[in-house]
């Protein structure tokens, strides 16, 4: 049966699937209660050309009987449903343009293990790929067995892009309630989907991260958790994040390790502590080094997402018990972080700017000694200072730059700098007036509530009149010694001063 030729109905479909066919993206949540565009024995007849049966008839090459079995026996407990003919390709020949002879992927992976036997099973793939997005399309097709079938052909195919595909269906339908429950419940799905991550294939690697996930940050987290325990899976996993080149792939394994690390208590307990026996922190340090030096150097920004990953993944672990001191007490990445902190132009890496300024007092938190020695480093207080606008919507990420900036000026010795020492930080703090002033109104009410961060805005507050007031009776002393330099404005410095005061509890 044809997809219907409502052109409302067609406007709406296309934005469905506006993401390329060969590699749909997880659907969003606006994506979940959208209505059936598409007739159910339309995806039924999609899913029985999935069949293992159906394309090794196809091909000529028939696969194990038991395989052949299996397939009849699916087929025969699926919905009955008419007009089951439909065709795909004068339906979808778009679709089919973009899923075939794709050649090169763009990362160095030539995609010519589909032979032209398999066309038509790509075909239906791709279509049920993007149609899995649909929180109703994905129900009706574990209704109707597409787990069962697309097991089948993990289990006897040797096709890098069938593999592909079907993880790439399963990863759309594990992010909807319903077909995650099924996926859970479909004996050895889950082990065969696991197994996946020793593939030689990056784009088959990439849809097994991506649907790993989905399943850790879903409701049955524990269940996924369960099937990654094994050392050898984990080692894995920190194996492909560690050595690929390929940078979709790169970004899918740090992912994958920061659900892990962002999970449930339980999925922490089990997992964290053998990765971190494994060398999970030398390996995100490492990364970071690269990312960090490619940010400097070359500035692609297809690598920034990579980079914030990685720094939410080290931030994460500065917080939890008996593994902060690992990440904190590492000389190489307080550089690094000191570094990304005063990378001047934040605004094409501004999210993170923002982790490694919350990493960052997570350390001085940690490690005391460390505030002492950046205590001189007036470039530091500025980048965090610069910070500010960027994590304007993140309470708890500007809380924390305000408690690095307090542990950093209580340790400033204004009165036992020379002049030019302390103009250097009068500088810094003066030309970012305004910047500080929106930062103090935004935070009037954690100021009005006694707690942690209203202390260190104080603290920071005191300090900063303390180091004006410093430089204003260094400068007297020298204008009465005959040896002025106007290198701040005395107007700049009384508003600054009036705005610590206005907004000192």
């Amino acid at each position: 049966m044809a997809v219907p030729a409502d052109p409302a109905i067609e406007e709406e479909e296309e934005e469905e699937h506006s993401g390329p066919t060969h590699h749909p993206s997880a659907p969003s949540h606006e994506f979940f209660d959208l209505s059936t565009t598409v007739d159910p024995s339309y995806i039924i007849s999609l899913i029985r050309k999935l069949l293992p049966s159906d394309s090794a008839s196809e091909e000529g090459d028939a696969p194990p009987s038991a395989s052949a079995a299996n397939g009849e026996h699916i087929e025969s407990s699926m919905k009955k449903s008419e007009n089951m003919d439909v065709d795909v390709s004068s339906e979808f020949s778009d679709r089919r343009r973009e899923c075939q002879g794709r050649g090169d992927d763009g990362f160095g992976v030539r995609n010519s293990g589909v032979s032209v036997g398999e066309d038509p099973w790509e075909e239906c793939g791709c279509v049920l790929w993007d149609l899995a997005a649909s929180r109703t399309h994905a129900e009706l097709m574990v209704e109707n067995l597409i787990l069962e079938v697309l097991l089948a052909n993990l289990g006897v195919c040797n096709s890098m892009r069938v593999t592909e595909i079907s993880i790439g269906i399963i990863g759309n339908l594990a992010c909807h309630e319903v077909p995650m429950k099924h996926i859970v419940s479909t004996k050895g799905l889950i082990d065969t989907i696991v197994d996946k991550l020793f593939l030689d294939d990056p784009q088959g690697l990439c849809e097994t991260c991506r649907l790993l996930t989905v399943g850790l940050q879903s409701g049955e987290s524990i269940t996924w958790a369960e099937a990654l325990q094994s050392e050898h899976i984990l080692c894995q996993i920190l194996w492909i994040a560690e050595n690929t080149l390929n940078l979709q792939l790169l970004e899918k394994s740090v992912g994958l390790i920061l659900a892990i690390l962002e999970g449930q208590a339980k999925v922490v307990d089990a997992l964290l502590p053998p990765l971190m026996k494994l060398g999970l922190a030398s390996i995100l340090i490492n990364l970071l080094t690269f990312e960090i030096s490619k940010l400097t150097s070359e500035r692609i920004p297809e690598r920034y997402s990579v980079l914030d990953l990685i720094l939410r993944a080290i931030e994460a672990i500065s917080i939890i018990d008996d593994h902060s001191q690992e990440i904190c007490s590492s000389e190489e990445l307080f550089r690094l972080i000191c570094d990304l902190v005063k990378f001047p132009d934040k605004v094409e890496v501004g999210n993170c700017c923002v982790t490694a300024g919350v990493l960052l007092a997570n350390i001085l938190s940690d490690v005391a000694d460390h505030a002492s020695e950046v205590s001189q480093d007036s470039c530091l207080l500025a980048g965090l200072l610069d910070i500010f606008p960027f994590a304007s919507d993140d309470l708890e990420a500007t809380n924390a730059i305000w408690n690095a900036i307090a542990r950093i000026l209580v340790r400033i010795r204004e009165t036992e700098m020379s002049p030019p020492s302390v103009c250097n930080y009068v500088s810094v703090l003066v030309g970012r007036i305004d910047l500080i002033e929106d930062e103090l109104l935004n935070q009037q009410e954690s100021l009005s509530s006694p707690g942690s961060t209203a202390d260190a805005i104080n603290t920071s507050l005191r300090r900063i009149i303390s180091i004006l007031n410093q430089w204003t009776a260094a400068k007297e002393n020298t204008e009465s010694n005959g040896n002025a330099e106007v290198l701040v404005s005395e107007a700049d410095i009384n508003k600054l001063l009036n705005c610590c005061r206005k907004f000192l509890m």
